[in-house]
């Protein structure tokens, strides 16, 4: 029979145990590799730092303006190429990697060129904005037997990087929920390109939330549901999505108007645990690990700046070096995004919508009734 304690949800104490050891920081790759950056614009600093940090070879930077890529240049690698022509290191042999950084649009023509000329991509997020055109890059790189990746760097931001390896060491038993909801201020996108971009919350900014629940749950949910809210902007700056999958579940609540009091928490409940993340914003994160024997609490180092996009390329790296797969590929990346585009249909319709069923991004020109 139920006792008062059990109607007021309270819970028992529990013990506090040691942290498991659960490998969480950006991978390390052996030998030395080549890496041409493309694209000099606003996120590349973030790139060249992680990999300056990490001591990796930049060998050279393209951008449309040269100006940009040789002040990233001088900033960054002072010893590599800056330039405007990128067919023209595509054709370098010591150009291993290329990581692309222009948007979608203008992403998928750089992709071909460089897997056609044999080099190993790193595409920045979000892949791309229709399904059908990823499946087919993905199936090119395997073609030229190179490999492609999807810079999804918030994967190996601490905090998620440590529950993910959690998951995948089994100390939580099975997934059955997975509730993410970040309250922070995303204004600064007024005035910019970005502002334009009626689902910025949902799939520029999103996907790094629908990516990270299906590298917990490895597959696109069966049905999603969503809604946006428009506001003081041109787009909207709340969001919300809800995900079935069958055997679990998932929420992604973003509100991006949030001037005061910032708060990000993430909550993952298995059969045999739960992990709970919380801080005031994506760079200050503190974990929990609950199980039967306690609660564990890491100590983790790193942020997500810069240390999610060493991540992101020490992953690719480490996966060219042994022949296999990176975990962030290109045809694993669809499934994150098949579910974000039916969260976006269906946050247009009203309805729930299975993802696989929306083949492409919707129009980011439109505007609720």
């Amino acid at each position: 029979m139920a006792d008062r304690d059990d109607y007021a949800l309270k819970s028992a104490g529990v013990a506090t145990v040691a942290a498991p050891d659960v490998a969480y920081l950006p991978p390390r790759p052996q030998g030395r590799h080549g890496i041409a950056l493309v694209g000099a614009g606003g996120i590349s600093f973030a790139h060249l730092d992680a990999y300056r940090a990490m001591g990796w070879d930049v060998v050279a930077i393209v951008s449309r303006d040269l100006a940009r890529a040789q002040a990233r240049r001088d900033e960054f690698f002072p010893g590599a190429l800056a330039t405007t022509d990128y067919a023209a290191v595509l054709a370098r042999p010591d150009v291993a990697v290329v990581d692309l950084t222009p948007h979608p649009a203008e992403r998928v023509a750089l992709i071909e060129q460089a897997l056609l000329a044999g080099k190993h991509v790193l595409s920045q997020k979000p892949f791309v904005t229709d399904l059908d055109t990823g499946a087919r890059l993905a199936a090119l790189a395997d073609a030229q037997g190179v490999r492609l990746a999807v810079n999804q760097n918030g994967r190996w931001s601490p905090h998620m990087a440590w529950m993910r390896g959690a998951v995948q060491a089994g100390l939580i038993g099975q997934v059955r929920s997975v509730h993410c909801a970040i309250h922070w201020d995303h204004r600064w996108i007024k005035g910019t390109p970005f502002e334009a971009m009626w689902d910025i919350l949902l799939y520029d900014f999103g996907i790094h939330w629908f990516d990270f629940v299906t590298s917990l749950t490895g597959r696109p949910a069966l049905r999603a549901q969503a809604q946006t809210v428009p506001g003081d902007m041109a787009v909207p700056l709340l969001a919300s999505a809800l995900l079935d999958y069958g055997d679990a579940q998932a929420s992604l609540v973003f509100d991006a108007c949030a001037g005061q009091g910032a708060l990000d928490q993430t909550y993952v409940l298995g059969t045999q645990g739960s992990l709970i993340a919380r801080g005031p914003d994506l760079g200050r994160q503190e974990v929990e690990l609950h199980t039967a024997a306690g609660v564990a609490r890491p100590v983790l180092s790193g942020t997500w700046f810069n240390d999610g996009f060493a991540g992101a390329m020490g992953e690719l790296l480490c996966a060219i070096e042994q022949g296999r797969e990176p975990s962030h590929g290109a045809l694993g990346n669809l499934d994150a995004l098949a579910t974000c585009f039916a969260a976006i249909a269906a946050a247009r319709s009203g309805q729930a919508v299975r993802p696989g069923t929306v083949r492409r991004l919707p129009d980011q020109d439109w505007r609720a009734p």
